[in-house]
């Protein structure tokens, strides 16, 4: 695209160089670049772009987006100075690709927990109905039938972009994504256009980012203070947030609840742990999936579909057929009958959910050992909070590593228990070691026990300093059982 228009509605402060030149792709790694590429140096929270604005001419750059204009400039390449790189990102990434967003429907998830669930359930629900559609999730992106590994929850908007032009590209009719509240607050939706925004909950989680509950829940609202008129906003009335959520948005506002008056209500009549009985609206309905909390999840994926005019037939029997996303309350048996359960629960409301599910169906015989930990460089509030249900509602807690990063675990578990009373200190086991914490969770339980192993869900690493070794807690289940069975 020739760089005059790639800077339409783009805050130029200056520009140095030519214009009328053409720019063939974009990069915001300057490792990256080829000939004939433009460079954004974006204002990154430990090093600026504008360090790197050198090593991308020299790979090849012929347009730079920068902050500063370095002094020794060269001649042969355009210089577009901006106020924010950050904006000026979604703006030129939108112009690069072509609006994308606006030739699908987008739905974006955002809330505390429920976000991944209901974005891969979505896209299962509507691959089953026969749509081409794409994914943009935790777990991974998918294309139509494509999968891509995921890095982030959201990906950059030059990311997003160039994800949703494939999607469009390829015919896809829907893209189903999460948006995180990291992304909200690094501007990396924005330009997109979205035909319903969702809002699952709100709990305490990544105050270590975002400072306080105060600024967290102003994030989380900014998405739907800017969507469109013609846009829709699903809330769960059940959370107590949900009026704050609602009251500046412009969209179209429906409403879905457990417990509350709402435009979309369910029931859960029967639960075990092969699935639920469910009410939706006036229909009954078997499903795969189990808990509460999931019963959120599904009731969401309902309520979506049929605002985007599904006839109801046919969503109750997709509905009937899902099956919960990788790591998401997934359960396994060994010979002897002891359930296994991983989960990505990595927050208190996550961890008591998950629990409290389990609670709800486990018999009086059945002990329940709780396997987790907390990651390093991370909220340290919620630290002690989730100690606190895992230890009242479990009957064992073996306190191990989640990525503990470049804290020592010794600091993590001190954190984990500050505060905990010493009849819930006398549940806990501290392994630092994750495969010998789930080892020993096996040998502990007896036939017919449960263990919830937690945290890490779909995960297929553990980041320990800055390495990220191969772990999987699924895969390190299914190792014991087998071993057990041979």
């Amino acid at each position: 695209m020739k760089l005059d228009l790639l800077l339409h509605k783009v805050d130029v402060l200056d520009i140095i160089g030519e214009t009328n030149i053409t720019i063939s792709n974009i990069q915001l790694d300057s490792r990256k670049i080829s000939n004939g590429e433009m460079f954004i140096a974006l204002a990154g929270t430990q090093k600026s772009g504008d360090e790197f604005i050198t090593s991308a001419i020299k790979n090849g750059a012929k347009a730079i987006v920068c902050h500063n204009i370095p002094s020794n400039y060269s001649e042969n390449v355009t210089y577009i100075l901006v106020n924010d790189s950050n904006d000026a990102l979604s703006i030129i990434s939108n112009n690069f690709y072509d609006f994308p967003s606006k030739k699908l429907e987008i739905v974006g998830v955002t809330g505390t927990n429920g976000k991944t669930s209901i974005v891969s359930l979505l896209h299962q629900l509507f691959s089953i109905r026969g749509y081409k559609c794409g994914l943009i999730s935790t777990i991974e992106n998918i294309i139509d039938q494509e999968k891509h590994i995921s890095t982030h929850t959201t990906p950059d908007i030059l990311q997003i972009n160039f994800l949703i032009s494939k999607m469009v590209e390829l015919g896809c009719s829907y893209c189903f994504m999460e948006v995180s509240s990291h992304a909200l607050d690094q501007n990396r939706i924005k330009g997109l256009t979205f035909k319903i925004a969702v809002f699952t909950n709100i709990t305490h989680d990544h105050l270590d980012y975002h400072k306080s509950f105060k600024n967290y829940l102003n994030v989380k609202k900014s998405f739907f203070d800017n969507l469109e008129k013609k846009s829709i906003a699903l809330i769960n009335s059940d959370d107590k947030n949900a009026d704050v959520m609602m009251q500046n948005s412009l969209a179209k506002k429906y409403t879905y609840s457990l417990q509350s008056i709402s435009d979309f209500k369910c029931k859960i009549i029967e639960s075990d742990f092969d699935g639920m009985l469910l009410q939706i609206d006036s229909y009954k309905i078997w499903v795969k999936l189990v808990g509460k909390f999931n019963a959120y999840n599904l009731l969401a994926v309902y309520s979506v579909s049929k605002l985007l005019k599904g006839k109801t037939d046919d969503i109750l029997k997709a509905l009937s057929m899902i099956s919960s996303a990788e790591g998401r309350f997934q359960t396994l048996k060994s010979d002897n009958n002891i359930v296994f359960i991983v989960d990505y629960a990595h927050t208190e409301d996550a961890l008591q959910n998950v629990l409290s599910t389990i609670n709800s169906i486990r018999k009086k015989n059945q002990n329940l050992i709780t396997v987790f930990g907390c990651g390093g460089d991370r909220d340290k509030l919620k630290r002690p909070l989730m100690t606190n249900v895992a230890c009242e509602l479990s009957s064992q807690v073996i306190i191990t590593s989640d990525n503990p990063r470049n804290e020592n675990m010794s600091d993590i578990v001190s954190d984990m228990l500050a505060g905990i009373s010493q009849q819930n200190i006398e549940k806990t086991i501290v392994i630092d070691d994750r495969r010998q914490a789930i080892k020993t969770a096996f040998r502990l339980a007896k036939s017919n026990d449960i263990i919830l192993v937690a945290g890490k869900g779909h995960e297929k690493f553990q980041q320990i300093s800055e390495v990220k070794t191969p772990f999987d807690d699924k895969q390190e289940i299914l190792k014991l059982i087998n071993q057990n069975i041979n």
